[in-house]
C-alpha cells in the first residue's frame, strides 16, 4: 500500500483528535469525520472509515482509561448492550435516513453543552446516575453511526448534567466506546466494504499514541475548567453542524 502525502496529516489529526476525545469522553469522530469530508470522502464512506480506525483508538483508550482508574463497571455493563445494537443499526440505516436526524440532534447538543456550562458554575452534588441508561447508549450508538459521531457528546454530557463524576463518565464512555465503533464497522464492511485503508491508519496510529495522554488528562483535570471546555466543545461542534446542515456556512 504506497502512503499518500497527507498520510502525516492524517496521523497528526488522528493524535489531536484522541487527544480531545480521551480527555473529555467527545470529539474524535466529530473531529475526524470533518477532516474527511473536507477530503472529499462520501459520507457513508467516512463513517465507515472513521469507526474502522476508532475500533484501534477506542481499544487504546479504554485500557488507558482502565488503568487510571476511570471506568466504572456498573455503568459499563448497563451501556454495553443496548450501544451494540444502536450501533448495528445505526450503520445499516445510514445510507437512507442518517441526514435527516442531523439538525435534530445538533440543536440537542447545543442546549447540553449550554447546560454543562451552567452547571460548571453551580455545585452540584455528585452523584451516581443509575436510570435511563440503556435508552441513553442505544441513541447515542445509533447517531454516532448514523453521522460518524456523536457517542460522546450525546452519552456523556448526559451523564454529566444529571451529576455524574466528570472523570468516571469519560472513562467509562470511552471503554464502552470501542465495542460500538467494533459493531458499527463490522456492519459497514458487511454492508458497503472499507476503503481509504491509509487513512484508517494514519488515524489510528495517531490516535493510538495519543490514548494514554488524553486518559491522564482525565484523571488531573481541575473539575470546574472541564466542565466548561466539554460544554464549550460540545455547542461548537454541534452549531456548527448546524450551520453546515442549514447551508449558512
Amino acid at each position: 500500500m504506497d502512503l499518500p502525502p497527507d498520510f502525516l496529516l492524517y496521523i497528526a489529526a488522528g493524535f489531536v483528535a484522541q487527544l480531545i476525545d480521551g480527555a473529555l469522553g467527545m470529539a474524535y469522530g466529530v473531529s475526524a469525520s470533518s477532516l474527511l469530508m473536507a477530503f472529499g470522502v462520501p459520507p457513508a464512506a467516512t463513517s465507515a472509515t472513521v469507526h474502522a480506525a476508532e475500533c484501534f483508538t477506542t481499544g487504546a483508550s479504554a485500557i488507558s482509561h482502565h488503568a487510571f482508574g476511570n471506568v466504572d463497571r456498573f455503568l459499563f455493563r448497563r451501556l454495553l448492550v443496548p450501544a451494540v445494537i444502536g450501533a448495528i443499526i445505526g450503520a445499516y440505516l445510514l445510507s437512507s435516513i442518517g441526514d435527516v436526524l442531523k439538525p435534530w440532534v445538533s440543536g440537542y447538543l447545543i442546549i447540553m453543552g449550554a447546560v454543562i456550562i451552567a452547571k460548571a458554575f453551580v455545585r452540584v452534588p455528585p452523584r451516581n446516575v443509575t436510570t435511563h441508561l440503556a435508552p441513553l447508549g442505544f441513541f447515542g450508538a445509533l447517531v454516532d453511526a448514523m453521522g460518524g459521531g456523536g457517542w460522546g457528546p450525546i452519552v456523556a454530557s448526559n451523564l454529566i448534567v444529571r451529576g455524574n463524576n466528570v472523570r468516571i463518565t469519560v472513562g467509562s464512555v470511552n471503554a464502552v466506546e470501542f465495542f460500538v465503533t467494533l459493531a458499527a464497522s463490522i456492519t459497514f464492511f458487511l454492508t458497503i466494504g472499507l476503503t481509504h485503508w491509509s487513512i484508517i491508519l494514519g488515524l489510528a496510529l495517531g490516535g493510538m499514541i495519543a490514548a494514554p495522554f488524553g486518559a491522564w488528562a482525565a484523571k488531573h483535570i481541575p473539575h470546574k475548567p472541564f466542565m466548561i471546555l466539554v460544554g464549550v466543545l460540545v455547542v461548537a461542534l454541534s452549531t456548527r453542524n448546524l450551520l453546515k446542515f442549514l447551508a449558512i456556512i
